[in-house]
């Protein structure tokens, strides 16, 4: 705060200087002290400045048209670029060159934060003779900006003003910069190789600890890309080893832990993060104080702050639960679970972004996760009341009768007021998922009830799930845009189908319960559970022929042939995973060897 505030003053007592400066006619004598003083000032302005420098360099035009009208040239119809080129290659007088390159220096930064890397290659090309570029040489592969950068010789400080930052780090500093934003240019392009190599350039140059640390966490997100894991790990270390308070270097760490499929470790990092998050870090720790232009105002690109998001406490609470879950560490995962939803009740929608970026998936999913780690854990009936919460909630979201069609008619959009296809298809797929949520909370209902050994509510709940599913006329190819959506309804349809089946089996409802399994291979032909429990009904029914044929039918049939597991390829939703594994047939050895006894005794008798 109190540097900060010098900083200002200086700021001030440059630009008041600057302006009385102006107020004299431009004259060749005064130019050298007043391009110094214009270029302390314009450093001043960058080190006000919290995050990039944007726009153009205030008072470099100015500047450049004073030392013209000074010697007798005009330029005022000149854009930047061509002022440039006028001003260095017919201002001959040896007392201008060292401000002028130092100003040129300034406005390469200027222009480096705005992402015209032409254009300061083309300025450092102007301010380097012959000889300086041929003596670096370009080699074949180098990068050219850099190389360009490199090759410019820094003029030698005058004893007329001390300077607030020496031209020397500025020339660091723009080869560090440049070679950073270069690098993620082409880690978003995909060019991962040549990003690697620019990054690390990068790594080795001029910048605060906390630029660097952001540098080597871009390199572990590049190494991760090009399928190098433990390279990875290694820069994503490096940052952390250099700023502890990089946060998303750790919540990369997780990420590159959950590809190897380690997760004791990516648990562990995460709750690193989370215990991190949850600590207020102070201001500006690691940034460098002693540096008015800095690496990281002239870095600036959409990408970084996508590589460098802060995650929001309640998304990593949420992804310690959903690994939890997903490993079967259902203990870990209801703690989690309910952490998280007390956090959601203290006004979590409004912390977390909506583009997209975050980790959270919608709230009825996370809802119906908490309550399958619920019912996992024996907690039936919190499962139940959990799942009352989403039925509620989403009840008036859903219109009566949805009809998912072979196409969407699109409305005319030449017809004045007509509204876009987009906005209807939205709705439909918003209304599908509402219906989705509410049938999968029945299903878990009825699981939960099952478990309790309430078998008639389970049928209740259930039932219930199949009902909502009708309001829903499913084709066989529905429209490809809410194909996902519909295959969740299908998906929880076969569920409840087998679901409600075992129940009837329990109940001694053996009619009822074939219906069911008949019903579930109608949705999935092939499926093994359906297949198995449909043995086991006809078998009880004494319908001892069929039961055989259907039991060696699906005896012949491979594992593999099951459609049970992931629909079109599309990963089940985590919420239906364990309703899944309740369905799974438990191989009953007892029935295997009546059912071929009968055989045997069947082929004697023939």
């Amino acid at each position: 705060g109190e540097a900060r505030q010098v900083r200002r003053q200086q700021q001030d007592e440059f630009r008041e200087l600057l302006l009385s400066i102006r107020g004299l006619p431009a004259a060749l004598p005064a130019l050298p002290l007043e391009l110094t003083v214009l270029y302390n000032s314009l450093l001043f302005t960058a080190g006000a400045s919290d995050s990039s420098i944007k726009g153009e360099a205030e008072g470099i035009r100015q500047g450049l048209l004073r030392v013209l009208e000074a010697c007798g040239a005009c330029g005022r119809d000149l854009g930047m670029e061509e002022l440039w080129q006028k001003v260095l290659q017919e201002v001959t007088m040896e007392e201008l060159q060292a401000p002028l390159h130092r100003l040129g220096a300034l406005q390469a930064a200027w222009w480096l934060a705005a992402g015209r890397l032409g254009s300061v290659a083309g300025l450092f090309q102007l301010l380097s003779t012959a000889e300086d570029l041929e003596r670096a040489r370009c080699s074949e592969g180098q990068n050219k900006l850099l190389f360009l950068i490199k090759a410019w010789r820094v003029p030698p400080e005058g004893a007329s003003l001390p300077l607030v930052q020496s031209a020397k780090d500025l020339k660091e500093i723009l080869c560090t910069a440049a070679a950073f934003l270069q690098g993620l240019q082409e880690l978003e392009a995909g060019n991962f190789p040549t990003a690697l190599s620019l990054l690390q350039e990068a790594a080795g140059g001029f910048c605060s600890k906390r630029t660097l640390a952001q540098i080597y966490t871009c390199l572990g997100c590049c190494a991760q890309r090009m399928g190098k894991p433990q390279t990875a790990l290694q820069h994503l270390k490096q940052a952390l080893q250099v700023d502890f308070q990089c946060l998303p270097a750790l919540s990369h760490v997780a990420a590159v832990y959950h590809e190897l499929g380690e997760t004791d470790a990516e648990l562990q990092a995460l709750t690193l993060l989370y215990k991190a998050l949850g600590k207020n870090p102070p201001a500006a720790a690691s940034s460098s104080p002693y540096f008015l232009m800095r690496t990281e105002l002239l870095v600036h690109t959409p990408v970084l702050p996508s590589l460098l998001r802060h995650h929001h406490p309640s998304e990593v609470k949420y992804l310690l639960a959903q690994r939890c879950l997903q490993d079967g560490r259902v203990a870990d995962a209801v703690e989690h679970y309910l952490d998280f939803l007390s956090l959601l009740q203290e006004g979590l929608q409004q912390q977390v972004p909506l583009d997209g970026s975050s980790a959270l998936p919608r709230i009825p999913e996370v809802f119906l996760e908490a309550a399958s780690a619920l019912e996992q854990a024996g907690r039936h009936q919190d499962a139940i009341t959990v799942c009352e919460e989403v039925i509620s909630r989403t009840t008036g979201l859903i219109p009566w009768v949805l009809q998912v069609e072979e196409r969407l008619e699109e409305p005319d959009c030449s017809s004045p007021g007509a509204e876009p296809a987009g906005g209807l298809l939205s709705q439909k797929k918003e209304s599908l998922c509402c219906l989705a949520w509410r049938a999968a909370g029945y299903l878990h209902q009825g699981w939960a009830w099952a478990k309790l050994g309430e078998s008639k509510e389970a049928v209740t709940q259930f039932s219930r799930c199949l009902s909502d599913l009708l309001h829903v006329h499913l084709y066989v190819k529905p429209t490809e845009n809410v194909q996902a959506e519909v295959e969740v309804l299908q998906k929880i349809r076969l569920l409840s189908l087998i679901g409600r089946g075992m129940q009837f089996l329990e109940l001694g409802r053996h009619k009822e319960a074939l219906l069911d399994f008949q019903h579930s291979l109608q949705i999935s032909p092939g499926d093994r559970a359906a297949a198995s429990y449909l043995v086991q009904a006809l078998w009880k029914l004494n319908r001892k022929q069929e039961a055989a044929a259907q039991w060696q039918k699906f005896s012949q049939s491979s594992p593999g042939e099951n459609g049970q597991q992931q629909g079109q390829g599309r990963p089940l939703p985590l919420y239906l995973v364990s309703c899944l594994e309740q369905t799974m047939y438990p191989h009953s050895e007892p029935l295997a060897r009546s059912i071929q006894d009968y055989l045997g005794t069947a082929a004697q008798d023939t």
